[in-house]
């Protein structure tokens, strides 16, 4: 089935170039060395992200260093019994969820060997190298940083990789994200945050097969290139069960075995940016530039509410010859602090992209649900007795192209088959507790974790048909010729507005950083009204970022007699 009746101009791997710094760039192995080798003595310590090759790193770039004495820093780890013991309250027996920890990186190790390490370093002449993940714990005299995207994480644990702080490579992918995301991740950007910007050298290790290396003078003068321009996050793409048709066509993929399902654009917490220094690419986590440049990005109204986190993520849930989503309830933000130690919770809402005549939204419950029944039911369902009779229970309406659903966390709810969701929301994206999923396994075969002792304790009962109608469908204000406002609830902290143009207009970001997508119209020209930044080109379903520094930008379709849409979000 054709989707689009225009070849789609869709960027899966946008890059931000970097100029003025083409000697700062080292694209291969062999020129990392090179460049390492002008370092003769001192203490040189390779800061290494969990999910980084150290084995790799040892034997391609440390080992032709020759220095006198090398030491892995994780040969220090305590011992992974203990570990599981201090971080069992924080990883649990969920498959899925787990605590956020308060750990830091001295809390993994042994403090005793580490000080006969420290003095064995202090003692010994010419050049000594220590890495691994904590390798900042050893007093160095030169920083070199290995990074890597999140989602080259994710296929690593399922391609065998365990957790560092587990001996669990033939554990569930979910298992093992879980540990990283509540555990791991948090420790190890604690490190980032602190001493990121003090580096020498960066090491992009998302490749296995090859690093590159930049200097930390240029990867700065990137950092202050990105927040004074629009920018994009390179999207990843994942299948599932319910996975539709309709982003394998927009968005110019590869047939897989099983359709995609996911597509992360716009998710700084998942997602990666590229910076370009004359032909070499360096690939890093977007919540680099969160940490980092938290008040140029974010703004300081956006920091001192949330911190150095990006609360707006934007993505794709593809149901185009597929199936329903799970049904689902995401927790009330007491419920979500207290058992899960997260600040605020995921509230949501569906905007529709594409749609078929069948198209639907399931969203809240209808009139007169006894609580206790309804529990029952799905608990029974989940045992595999039967059914779970949604009909019974659950508001279905009808789901057209460009109408806006609004979700705040407490509110039942999916996407129906063959139904092109945009996805605009808070940022926890993990939480979210299934209560229903059809009676599916995952690509796994194994049952698809459900939640319903979490969910029973937040869904909200009188969310029911009526007031689901009035205040939670196309609660769309015009508020000029080009501009309506589309949501989100009151409830919500986010607010999204939509322009209709097929000539030049002038939008302003409302003090905040903003995040858009063109939703319609087939490509786009971002201009500065003041000439600070270069044109910047968005195509169709594009989710695009404009830092807290520009306060206003021109847009204008690329092609004549082309009406183009762009929805628009911002932290009200």
């Amino acid at each position: 089935m054709a989707y689009l009746n225009f070849s789609s101009e869709y960027d899966k791997h946008p890059v931000i170039e970097i100029r003025g710094y083409d000697h700062d760039a080292f694209p291969d192995d062999l020129a990392i060395v090179s460049e390492l080798k002008k370092i003769r003595s001192g203490v040189i310590a390779f800061e290494v992200y969990p999910g980084c090759d150290t084995v790799k790193l040892r034997e391609t770039i440390l080992n032709p260093l020759h220095a006198d004495l090398i030491i892995n820093i994780e040969d220090y780890l305590k011992p992974k019994t203990i570990l599981n013991q201090l971080l069992e309250p924080f990883i649990t027996e969920d498959r899925v969820f787990g605590m956020m920890c308060p750990f830091q990186v001295a809390d993994f190790y042994d403090q005793d060997r580490l000080k006969a390490v420290k003095a064995q370093v202090s003692s010994t002449q010419g050049k000594v190298i220590v890495y691994g993940f904590g390798a900042i714990q050893i007093p160095f005299d030169q920083l070199i940083y290995l990074d890597i995207t999140r989602w080259e994480i994710q296929l690593r644990f399922r391609q065998g990789m365990p957790n560092i702080t587990a001996d669990n490579s033939s554990e569930d992918s979910l298992r093992k994200f879980k540990r990283g995301y509540f555990v791991e991740w948090r420790v190890a950007d604690r490190i980032k945050c602190e001493h990121y910007l003090n580096s020498r050298y960066l090491i992009d290790a998302s490749h296995p097969e090859n690093y590159t290396m930049i200097t930390g003078r240029s990867y700065l003068a990137g950092m202050e290139e990105i927040v004074r321009r629009p920018f994009r996050l390179i999207p990843y793409f994942d299948p599932g069960v319910w996975g539709g048709k309709w982003m394998e066509e927009v968005c110019s993929l590869p047939k897989a075995e099983n359709n995609y399902a996911w597509a992360f654009d716009g998710v700084p917490e998942e997602n990666a940016l590229c910076f370009r220094y004359n032909e070499v690419d360096f690939h890093f986590p977007a919540m680099n530039v969160v940490c980092l440049r938290p008040l140029e990005l974010l703004g300081k109204k956006v920091v001192d509410r949330f911190g150095a986190e990006y609360p707006i993520r934007f993505d794709f849930l593809d149901t185009m010859g597929g199936g329903n989503l799970s049904l689902q309830v995401h927790p009330l933000p007491d419920y979500i602090k207290k058992t899960f130690g997260m600040k605020y919770t995921q509230d949501e809402s569906y905007y529709i992209l594409d749609a078929s005549a069948d198209s639907c939204v399931y969203l809240g419950l209808k009139d007169n649900v006894i609580p206790s029944e309804f529990i029952r039911d799905l608990e029974n369902a989940n045992r595999g007795l039967g059914d779970f009779p949604d009909e019974k229970y659950i508001n279905k309406f009808p789901a057209r192209k460009h109408d806006h659903f609004l979700i705040p966390a407490g509110t039942i709810h999916c996407s129906g088959k063959n139904t092109m969701v945009l996805e605009i929301s808070s940022t926890p994206y993990i939480f979210t507790f299934k209560l229903w999923d059809w009676g599916r396994l995952g690509l796994d075969g194994l049952p698809r974790p459900v939640h319903i002792h979490h969910g029973k304790h937040v869904i909200q009962y009188d969310r029911t048909t009526e007031w689901v109608e009035e205040n939670l469908i196309n609660r769309i204000e015009r508020l000029s010729l080009h501009e309506e406002r589309t949501g989100l609830h009151e409830l919500e902290f986010i607010d999204t507005h939509r322009f209709t143009f097929s000539d030049p207009i002038t939008i302003n970001t409302h003090g905040s950083f903003n995040q858009c997508n063109l939703v319609s119209g087939r490509a786009a020209i971002i201009t500065d009204p003041l000439g600070t930044f270069q044109p910047f080109e968005v195509h169709y379903a594009e989710t695009f970022i404009i830092p807290e520094l520009i306060r206003q930008f021109r847009i204008e379709p690329k092609y004549s007699r082309d009406e183009c849409m762009l929805i628009q979000a911002y932290v009200r």
